[in-house]
C-alpha cells in the first residue's frame, strides 16, 4: 500500500525517520529493522541501523506499524491497513501477510479473562502457513525433481 506523499511520521521529524516510513509505504509483506535499512541504503538514504530501529519501535508504539515475532523470535515490521484490531497470516515462505478478523477469538479472550478475573485485556494472534502460490512453486519444483529435470 504505497502513497505518493507518504505516511506521516510522529515525533519528531527528520530526513532520516521519513525515509523509513517511506520504505514502509513500499512493502506489504513484513520486514525487519535490518532489512528495511538494507533497502534504504541501496537507496542511497543513509540512515543508520539504530534510527531504523528506533523509528520503527515509535511507529509501532503509535499504532502505524504492525509488530510481530517470528519462529526466530525477530521483529519484523509492516504499515497497518486497517485501525481495527485485527490479527495476521502470514506466509512462512514469501512473506505475504493478509490482516483478518476473528470474533472466535475475540470471544474467547474475553470469556478466559473474565472467568480468571482480568480486566482490560489485551491480545495477539498471529497464523503462520504456506501461501498458495509459495505451496504451488513448491510442488513444482518436487515434481520437477521427482521427474529428473
Amino acid at each position: 500500500m504505497a502513497t505518493s506523499a507518504g505516511s506521516p511520521v510522529r515525533g519528531r521529524s527528520t530526513r532520516q525517520r521519513t525515509a523509513v516510513s517511506a520504505a514502509l509505504d513500499e512493502v506489504d509483506e513484513f520486514r525487519s529493522a535490518q532489512e528495511l535499512h538494507d533497502m534504504l541504503k541501496h537507496r542511497g538514504d543513509s540512515v543508520g541501523l539504530t534510527t531504523v530501529y528506533r523509528t520503527l519501535q515509535s511507529l509501532a508504539d503509535a499504532g502505524e506499524v504492525d509488530v510481530l515475532r517470528t519462529s526466530d523470535g525477530e521483529a519484523v515490521y509492516r504499515r497497518c491497513n486497517s485501525d481495527d484490531h485485527h490479527h495476521h497470516l502470514v506466509c512462512r515462505g514469501c512473506g505475504k501477510a493478509v490482516e483478518v478478523e476473528g470474533p472466535a477469538v475475540e470471544k474467547w479472550a474475553e470469556q478466559i479473562a473474565t472467568e480468571h478475573g482480568f480486566r482490560d485485556v489485551a491480545h495477539t494472534v498471529e497464523i503462520f502457513g504456506t501461501c498458495g502460490d509459495c505451496a504451488s512453486k513448491a510442488e513444482a519444483e518436487a515434481g520437477a525433481r521427482n521427474r529428473g529435470v
